[in-house]
């Protein structure tokens, strides 16, 4: 009978592990919360910005 190989599999790529580390449900606070700030960046530097100057 043949011996078994051990056939090891590559570490994960760039991507792949960032992407598991976003998805991770341990860093959901942290995406959550860099998500909103740089939602409130985007609409404070957007033209939409000015519905909040009183009028």
């Amino acid at each position: 009978m043949a011996p078994k190989r051990n056939v090891a599999r590559p570490a994960p790529g760039y991507a792949s592990s960032t992407y598991q580390a976003i998805t991770s449900p341990d860093n959901r606070s942290i995406v959550t919360a860099v998500g909103l700030f740089a939602a409130g960046v985007a609409f404070l530097h957007s033209s939409w910005s000015e519905i909040l100057i009183p009028a």
